[in-house]
């Protein structure tokens, strides 16, 4: 059932914001699929990639270790810190973002890079506005070890070993 619940929440959230939304900002149809391949669109294609995979990965820890969904109206149970959350609190807005950010360099459109952008600035404001405090809330002590151990973005250092 959680696989469900979360394939769901993925058709409607994540997919309108990298698919629906990126699509609208484009400036004719066209651009869709490039008549020439240049790198832009080789490095766009891959950083698109791994934000698939890096938000199929935390999807399936959400459901196999947090025994919840990506959902906030189903959330995991238990905190997950495990795979790619020991490395960044919030691998899923990384992969998200990347996604978007690899859409901006693969269609070379500042409208998709302005929305990366926002979308960058939106996922913050959330996370430290919202998530965070009801983390806090919700596994107390766990969570503010958690914090001091795993950064909230993209890790560049060697995670700690508790």
């Amino acid at each position: 059932m959680l696989i469900i619940k979360t394939l769901l929440f993925t058709l409607l959230a994540p997919c309108t914001v990298t698919l629906a939304v990126p699509y609208l900002l484009l400036r004719s149809r066209s651009e869709i699929f490039p008549h020439v391949w240049n790198s832009l669109n080789f490095i766009g294609i891959s950083i698109i990639v791994a934000g698939v995979a890096i938000y199929i990965w935390c999807a399936g820890d959400f459901i196999s270790k947090g025994k919840g969904t990506p959902a906030p109206y189903d959330p995991p149970k238990e905190l997950v810190a495990e795979g790619l959350y020991k490395f960044t609190r919030n691998p899923m807005y990384v992969g998200v973002s990347s996604i978007v950010l690899g859409e901006a360099l693969f269609f070379k459109s500042i409208a998709i890079l302005v929305y990366a952008l926002i979308l960058l600035l939106l996922f913050h404001l959330r996370v430290t506005l919202y998530e965070e405090p009801a983390l806090k809330r919700l596994f107390g002590k766990s969570f503010d070890d958690y914090c001091r151990r795993v950064p909230r973005w993209i890790q560049f250092r060697k995670p700690q070993v508790v």
